[in-house]
């Protein structure tokens, strides 16, 4: 059975689709440590495309608890979306092809490269800001 999609979920979708980059926080002992990341999303899921050698992977496997945020354009007339969710490490082939992007070539051999893992971020709570209006907050059943 499909399951329905809720007007904000909509504007969360939308806000995800014209975001390139993210500002994406995991925990590093007990500390967030963020950095910026290319986005990529089907629905509400969120992709990340990393080296499984770095930082990240290791905190994010010690902690799952994650914290993106995004829509900050050099102008506060856009939507913005923090999210809080839960991530994990894959290196599921059919994820790795559908979000490779040729500029990744600079650090993967291909989308075979064996350091080339996605990570799948499962939001949990997401608070919406539209334009001049108020924060909506989205959370999972």
């Amino acid at each position: 059975m499909a399951t329905m999609t809720t007007q904000l979920e909509e504007k969360i979708i939308e806000a995800l689709d014209s975001n390139q980059v993210c500002s994406f926080a995991t925990i590093e002992g007990n500390k967030p440590h963020v950095r910026y990341m290319a986005l990529f999303h089907e629905g509400m899921t969120i992709y990340l495309a990393t080296n499984k050698q770095t930082h990240k992977v290791e905190e994010l496997e010690r902690n799952p608890n994650v914290h993106i945020v995004l829509g900050y354009e050099g102008s506060w007339s856009a939507n913005f979306l923090q999210i809080e969710g839960i991530g994990r490490v894959t290196k599921d082939e059919g994820l790795r092809e559908k979000v490779w992007r040729d500029d990744f070539k600079m650090w993967f051999d291909g989308p075979d490269d064996p350091n080339y893992v996605i990570l799948e971020i499962t939001p949990q709570w997401i608070e919406y800001t539209g334009k001049g209006a108020k924060p909506e907050v989205w959370k999972k059943n």
